[in-house]
């Protein structure tokens, strides 16, 4: 489900592809199709690792996973379920033995249990992939579909599957066709996931030898994955992978040693190990297996979108298991729009030893080194001094030389200074023709001004009064 969604974000198929073939010579047992499903009418892409009976993990088996009435025969193998809490496992010569009242009725094949493999996925509602700035993997529950616990010697699929531990999955990945970054990334996943089964065993990792990170499709689904990230960050120029709150179900699910509660303790430890944040829905079933938290946590940077931003890409990558909740991740690689704020500055002065001559001075001075305003507030200070505040209003690159100009020209020592946020209207500068002339006029919002200058020009030459061609020409403006 993630590779798959990962591929329709934009991945590069033909890297995914050139691994997957680089492997074929040290793992057996499998081969990858890659299609176009329908999932709750959605059209999503398939990443589907299709695995040979030898291999067979059951993973999509929902009866056997969720502990509902099932039958298999197949080569002398029988395996069914009786009510939730136990289940049949014939195998070869069809000895059966019953373990007391609760309702486990297992096959024997030296007496060892069996494991269902989960290849991890996420559902909707988890994390996206966050472009020219992040990528948010997965917008819903980051789900394993399939998580193959640690298994002691044989597990419920048809033959018997050799141990692999990590020691042998980094060899197949030192080999793979990978970049040094893709390569690492698969370690990682494997790495987070081993440590998970090793603190739910109490092994140390070198010796724990467990169908999740040995599994055939785990190997393809992990190593594709870290190719897809990898690509997606180079061809988007990923900063941040964000992974919001993981969706988990409730109920048990069917695994190497029994039926066990949801999470599962391996996904529960990864989630206490990185902080994977969590949310438990109403709904029966796992959403969050050991390889999915695995993904989540090695490529998760962060937890929250940006307040503002626009998709850049999308993908839909489909799941196998049929919940009630629709099996679909959602991927998106994400732009951060630019916060829109308009910000000036004020910087203030108290002073009190100054003449008002400087007052004077240090005002055109200011005004001409680019200050939007500046004015004078009448105050008084210690021992009730008259004084003034000196009040300029400016855009930050602007502060050193207006305060340099501050200090060169009043008496004062120190400025205040304040970042505030404002609310303007549209503002135009441009030219009119009037009654009285073609005159500079400013346009704010709906209404139009005379320029001050070009109005006391137009005064002088006609010899009217400020106010009779304002009055005038604001009324010629604004009809």
């Amino acid at each position: 489900m993630t590779v798959g969604a990962l591929l329709d974000l934009g991945a590069d198929k033909k890297a995914v592809d050139e691994a997957i073939d680089s492997i074929k010579p040290l793992v057996s047992g499998f081969d990858v199709v890659v299609t176009r499903v329908q999932k709750a009418g959605i059209d999503a892409c398939d990443f589907n690792v299709i695995l040979d009976r030898e291999h067979e993990n059951h993973d999509h088996d929902m009866a056997y996973l969720h502990g509902h009435e099932h039958h298999h025969e197949d080569e002398g193998h029988v395996y069914g379920v009786h009510g939730d809490e136990g289940h049949v496992h014939g195998h070869h010569d069809g000895e059966v033995h019953v373990h007391g009242d609760e309702g486990h009725v297992h096959g024997h094949h030296d007496g060892e249990g069996h494991c269902h493999a989960d290849d991890g996925q996420c559902y909707d509602d988890g994390g996206y992939m966050h472009g020219e700035g992040r990528c948010h993997v997965g917008e819903e529950h980051v789900h394993g579909e399939g998580h193959h616990h640690e298994g002691d010697e044989h597990n419920h699929a048809h033959g018997h599957h050799a141990h692999i531990g990590l020691a042998e999955i980094t060899d197949v990945l030192q080999k793979a066709k990978l970049t040094d970054s893709a390569r690492a990334l698969a370690l990682k996943i494997f790495g987070i996931l081993a440590e998970a089964e090793s603190k739910a065993h109490n092994r140390p990792v070198n010796e724990v030898h467990f169908h999740e990170v040995g599994a055939v499709d785990s190997i393809v689904d992990i190593m594709s994955a870290a190719v897809c990230i990898d690509s997606l960050k180079e061809k988007y120029n990923i900063t941040d992978v964000i992974v919001s709150e993981l969706y988990e179900g409730q109920g048990s699910v069917r695994c190497q040693h029994g039926i066990l509660p949801v999470p599962v303790p391996a996904t529960a430890n990864i989630m206490e190990t990185y902080g994977l944040p969590v949310h438990f829905m109403g709904l029966q079933g796992e959403f969050v297996t050991p390889t999915g938290a695995a993904i989540a946590a090695a490529v998760r940077t962060a937890g929250q979108l940006p307040d503002r931003f626009r998709v850049v890409s999308g993908g839909i990558g489909a799941g196998k298991r049929n919940y009630e909740k629709a099996s679909l991740l959602r991927a998106m690689v994400v732009e951060e729009l630019a916060e829109q704020r308009d910000v000036i500055y004020k910087l203030e002065s108290n002073i009190d030893d100054c003449p008002g001559e400087a007052f004077g001075y240090v005002m055109d001075r200011l005004l001409d080194a680019g200050a939007r305003d500046v004015y004078y507030t009448p105050i008084y200070m210690k021992k009730n001094r008259p004084a003034y505040q000196l009040n300029v209003i400016c855009k930050e690159p602007d502060i050193p030389k207006l305060e340099q100009i501050i200090f060169c020209e009043t008496t004062t020592i120190g400025i205040r200074r304040v970042e505030m946020e404002r609310t303007v209207l549209r503002r135009e500068q441009r030219t009119e023709h009037t009654s009285l002339g073609t005159i500079g006029v400013k346009v704010c919002g709906d209404r139009v001004y005379p320029e001050y200058e070009a109005l006391t020009a137009v005064c002088q030459q006609q010899g009217l009064s400020y106010l009779e061609a304002y009055n005038r020409v604001f009324a010629e403006l604004n009809r």
